[in-house]
């Protein structure tokens, strides 16, 4: 199980950029993403949306500690942070249940303390929807199963191609021929 922790949600600020992170974390087969800072129904709702559309086994919830999140999580919990050490001195630690954290906001001092590892895909100030998007790319592929999808994509060298996934009747994709 591959979860992610975003710290620090602020939907005035960081709408897009949250619900990348959560969209990231589900392509790339990741179990859950959870958000700290302030609740935002609109976030998981569409997170939801896409899970219901396009299938997987993912959800999307909230807590009031970041704290509590890193410290009861059941294996190994990495922070992502340009201030760590390369990630690819350990890759081959990344198995099992691991949780990822990324923080938006100046991320306080016990994040470092509490994780396991620190790792960085540069040491340079970046993206963390970059980040975790490179570092579960190195981890998990993109070869990902999402059952119950009601579309699917066809890969094509020119357009778009979306159609009803099999055994799914979607209106949605009957206009995207």
């Amino acid at each position: 199980m591959i979860s992610v922790l975003k710290i620090g949600h602020r939907p005035e600020r960081d709408k897009r950029i949250t619900t990348h992170c959560a969209l990231v974390a589900r392509a790339f087969g990741c179990s859950e993403f959870v958000y700290t800072g302030k609740r935002d129904p609109a976030l998981e709702e569409s997170v939801a949306g896409v899970t219901e559309r396009w299938g997987g086994e993912f959800r999307v919830r909230y807590s009031n500690s970041w704290r509590r999140e890193i410290s009861n999580f059941p294996g190994l919990r990495v922070h992502l942070t340009m201030y760590g050490v390369p990630f690819e001195s350990e890759l081959r630690r990344l198995k099992g249940n691991v949780l990822f954290v990324v923080g938006g906001e100046k991320v306080p001092r016990e994040v470092f303390e509490l994780a396991d590892l620190n790792l960085s895909v540069t040491n340079q100030p970046h993206s963390e929807v970059g980040a975790l998007a490179v570092v579960l790319y190195a981890v998990k592929g993109t070869e990902h199963e999402f059952p119950n999808a009601k579309l699917r994509i066809v890969p094509s060298p020119k357009g778009k191609v979306v159609r009803p996934a099999e055994g799914s009747r979607s209106r949605e994709a009957e206009g995207s021929r």
